[in-house]
């Protein structure tokens, strides 16, 4: 398993990351545990992405100044006491490079104030135990929020009814914290340039290093291109539109360089778009934080009916949640003019109507300044919520001045790219149960209020009696029923369309503030067998089409089926490249399950034929945290992309509860893609067959560079360090998997020199084992496409899949008489021990725990087989030793357990009991946490003398 470390020494990268590459490379050594592989970057060119720079670890992209902890994968785990940092270099030609280097920042942990300080689980420095005050800390900071005050009223709902979707920690967790800014759009009035009549709106939202943005325009053609400046005014990225007749404009910034992070933190960031057809125009504006982001539900673009005049701005609104009064907040641009700036202040008049009549009004006075302003309208009527839901209420803003301007602009429900979707699972019913169904919605606000809704219901237990919006529960006998989609469910298809056109200003704002719930009665579960909270789903850049119903995920579809809490749905598509996207949305896990799931993982996505027989036609997807999962899928094989064409393909999403599958769905994606690459393909193997120019591989950019040659990429080969390895380039990596044997069943085994894993005798080994020059015609032994290799009649192994590497579940035997490979999972045998075991979680099978072996004598090490022998860094181990491994920066680590087994290595954590108490903290030297409360009372039993002696003896 670890018998690289050689190689790793080779590479240009630091000492410390080839010890670290030695003890499982970056995150091989998470994956390697699953499947044996261990990844090898390119010795000489650095891995970047999409021609970014910044450092490349552990599979992972960072942008120069990152930092982090590295994550070495199970056993290991995070290594919280180390911080490796993405330092800035310059190459021969000035060219920006990231170098990676690491540093233990233990010693720099300060001293703790307290007494008895704790180490808590996931922290690196001892802290004093956090009481009561850091709670009322965390409290005082929503009490300012009413949105939040509002929600602790809602006490009376019975304990037994579910309502962990609602407003839950997952939602508010800081693993998908997010921060919103906006920008205000207008024509430039201190350039020689002629500005500009358009008016633009555009939010953004930083969730870790992308930044989305959703772009409204108005009076303005249809921009060519969004540019972002820095802080001195260069193009820090350019995002090219899409041509089409909407006034919306989606786009993602991914690989924000945590430079320009900060320079957005700091609102020094501008905007820019421009139009190519007819007069150029250009509009921009700064980016900012807005404290009224966070509860914005409706919004209006305020534009003015002069041509070219540079005016504009915004105004962000939203409801009271327990009274009629609307807030709003006005960003203006443009409409105080130079010769006013002398005034220290400007009267302004802001205007409620309702076609060209008022029906509010207020005056201010703002500053020339700073032109944010902020109102209350008290006391809607029904009327005005009426216009207000129906987009019908217009806002103006006009300065009182001898020459006064206006801006106005109409009110509608909050835009933006983001989609409005719900999944519904039996986990999240007011009941909680595991029944499998799940359900799934998206939806479509217009400007006028209407609410456009597909619905699909699939795995119910028993028949749909009731499918309804709903409200949260106030008490567990009275549900708060907003409308009934009912009459719209045809239960035959499973399916409900149609649209709500009666929504009020009050739902509106509920709807947009993750506030409705979408609930599913069966004749079973009257009070509701599923049920969903109905989210926003944040734009992903992604061309999955969320215009489209999408698939759904339930664990009735497993094979066999799972009856789980869990539900999820997926949107899939294929683009021109034939490259797969997809979003994956899991909602429903309950908290049991969840404590079970890996700590890192969430679920495992991927995708495959829907033939449990085939394996060979299945392709990871992702790992995913939380209850999300998206991404893009290349190198799709033409088998996997027939599938998904004729609708026999499936997603699925695994957990630790469930390893076999969770919840899956079975996914049509019509394409042609089976005829456009078929002739690619082949070309593609016939052009394998020929050495290919060097200087052409190393213009491609996939190309890996190992042991002084170039590898295209998909291609196979033996490495010259030891022929009992398959070495394959992926993408600028190198994976290299040492030969796995099976396991022989007769009883005479011969070990050729020329072969890397013994063989029987009873067949005699033919003597013509040469490549043959047709392979149509069934010579005697078999081609494998995965490794590339011919095969002796009757022979078993392991097949090889790049990039996964050695399949130990899997057995592959020749059949001399037809030339054909038959591969089978493997057969686990039957155990008699009472808690078996799984030594490594790339192993297979489960075995009974081994008595601990008697350490070997030297003169047994001695004579012990030479091939049996393990290497661990500069380190070698005979068959059965077992050690504490040795970690850059961190040295031994005694709560990890190395052993050697026939030639591979293995490693383990020390396994520690669930633990469920509250103050949980961990002693220095100490493997395992512990409760807080069960170490004071051994600390106080440790101080009499006659127990301690008693445990002695």
């Amino acid at each position: 398993m670890l018998p690289l470390s050689s190689m790793q020494t080779r590479g240009a990268l630091s000492s410390l990351m080839c010890v670290m590459s030695c003890a499982l490379l970056h995150s091989g050594l998470a994956s390697r545990l699953k499947s044996p592989i261990l990844p090898i970057q390119s010795e000489r060119e650095p891995l970047t992405s999409k021609g970014m720079s910044g450092c490349s670890f552990g599979g992972r992209f960072y942008s120069l100044e990152d930092t982090w902890h590295p994550d070495l994968g199970e056993p290991f785990g995070v290594m919280h006491c180390v911080k490796c940092y993405c330092e800035t270099q310059r190459g021969r030609k000035g060219k920006v490079l990231g170098k990676v280097s690491c540093k233990n920042v233990k010693r720099d942990c300060p001293e703790p104030s307290c007494d008895a300080p704790v180490l808590l689980p996931g922290q690196c420095c001892k802290t004093c135990p956090k009481g009561d005050v850091d709670r009322k800390q965390v409290e005082a900071m929503f009490d300012g929020f009413e949105y939040f005050q509002e929600k602790e009223k809602e006490d009376d709902l019975h304990k037994t009814y579910n309502d962990r979707s609602y407003l839950s920690s997952e939602d508010i967790s800081p693993g998908e914290s997010r921060t919103d800014f906006v920008a205000v759009l207008t024509g430039v009035t201190d350039s020689w340039l002629p500005s500009s009549s358009g008016v633009a709106r555009a939010r953004f939202s930083l969730t870790r290093t992308s930044l989305t943005f959703s772009i409204t325009y108005q009076r303005i053609g249809r921009p060519s291109r969004v540019v972002f400046l820095d802080s001195d005014g260069n193009t820090a990225f350019e995002y090219k539109t899409p041509k089409g007749d909407s006034d919306m404009i989606c786009g993602v910034w991914k690989n924000l360089p945590q430079s320009h992070v900060r320079q957005l933190q700091a609102e020094q960031l501008r905007v820019t778009m421009t139009t190519a057809t007819g007069r150029r125009e250009v509009i921009e504006g700064k980016i900012i934080k807005h404290r009224a982001l966070f509860a914005e539900t409706f919004s209006s673009t305020l534009t003015s009916e002069e041509e070219h005049s540079g005016m504009g701005g915004i105004a962000m609104l939203t409801l009271s949640d327990t009274e009629n009064n609307l807030h709003f907040v006005l960003i203006l641009q443009g409409l105080i003019q130079h010769r006013e700036r002398d005034s220290p202040l400007v009267p302004i008049q802001v205007r409620l109507q309702y076609r060209q009549h008022v029906l509010r009004e207020i005056h201010a006075n703002v500053t020339a300044y700073d032109t944010d302003f902020a109102e209350v309208l008290t006391d809607l009527n029904s009327r005005e919520l009426f216009w207000l839901s129906r987009g019908q209420l217009v806002i103006t803003v006009e300065t009182e001045v001898q020459d006064p301007r206006h801006i106005s602009g109409f009110i509608t429900g909050r835009k933006s790219c983001d989609t409005i979707q719900s999944v519904m699972s039996s986990g999240d019913a007011l009941t909680p149960g595991k029944t499998g169904g799940v359900g799934s919605a998206f939806f479509h606000l217009h400007d006028n209020g209407t609410l456009d809704y597909q619905v699909q219901l699939v795995g119910a237990s028993s028949e749909v009696m009731g499918l309804t919006i709903e409200l949260k529960p106030r008490r567990r006998s009275k549900r708060s029923v907003l409308y009934d989609l009912t009459p719209e469910f045809d239960r035959p298809s499973g399916r409900a369309t149609g649209s709500w056109s009666r929504v009020e200003a009050r739902h509106i704002h509920m709807l947009l503030q993750n506030e409705l719930f979408i609930n599913v009665a069966t004749a079973h579960s009257q009070e509701g067998e599923l049920r969903g909270q109905i989210k926003g789903l944040l734009y992903s850049g992604l061309e999955a089409p969320r215009h489209e119903i999408p698939v759904p995920l339930a664990g009735q579809f497993v094979a066999p089926p799972v009856l789980t809490s869990a539900g999820g749905h997926a949107w899939v598509s294929v683009d021109e490249r034939c490259h797969l996207h997809y979003e994956i949305v899991v909602a429903g896990l309950s908290k049991a399950d969840d404590l079970t799931v890996n700590a890192h993982l969430h679920g495992l996505a991927e995708i495959g034929e829907l033939d449990e027989r085939s394996t060979n036609h299945k392709r990871l997807l992702t790992g995913f945290y939380g209850s999300q999962a998206q991404g893009v899928l290349k190198d799709i094989s033409v088998e996997l992309l027939r599938h998904l064409d004729r609708g026999t393909a499936f997603i699925q999403v695994s957990t630790k509860v469930n390893t076999r599958g969770e919840i899956r769905g079975r996914v049509h994606v019509p394409n042609n893609c089976e005829f456009r690459t078929k002739g690619e393909v082949e070309l593609a193997e016939f052009d394998d067959l020929f050495v290919r120019d060097p200087e052409e591989l190393k213009k491609d950019p996939h190309t890996c560079f190992f042991e002084t040659q170039h590898h295209a990429h998909g291609s196979l080969w033996t490495p010259n360090y030891n022929h009992c390895f398959t070495c394959s380039c992926q993408k600028r990596t190198v994976i290299c998997d040492p030969v796995i044997c099976p396991v022989l069943t007769c009883s005479r085994t011969i070990q050729p020199d020329d072969k890397c894993c013994p063989m029987c005798v009873e067949r005699k080994i033919p003597k013509e084992m040469k490549t043959p020059e047709r392979l149509d015609e069934h010579p005697e032994g078999c081609y494998f496409e995965g490794d590339q290799k011919m095969h002796a009649p009757g022979s078993t192994w392991h097949p090889f899949v790049p990039p996964f590497g050695y399949i130990k579940c899997a057995l592959c035997t020749c059949k001399g008489a037809t030339g054909e490979v038959h591969c089978e999972k493997v057969t686990c045998p039957a155990l008699t021990c009472s808690r078996p075991v799984r030594r490594s979680p790339s192993d297979c099978c489960k075995e009974c725990p081994e008595e601990d072996n008697p350490p070997l004598e030297h003169a047994d090490m001695m004579q012990a087989d030479g091939t049996s022998h393990c290497k661990f860094g500069k380190n070698f181990y005979q068959n059965s030793d077992n050690w504490h491994p040795r970690v850059p920066l961190m040295g031994e680590m005694k709560c990890i357990t190395c052993w050697c087994d026939h030639g591979v290595t293995k490693c383990q954590r020390k396994q520690c009991p669930v633990l469920t108490c509250s103050n949980i903290t961990r002693r220095e030297g100490m493997c395992c946490p512990e409760c807080q409360d069960s170490k004071e009372e051994e600390e106080e039993l440790m101080k009499v003398p006659e127990k301690k002696n008693s445990w002695r003896h």
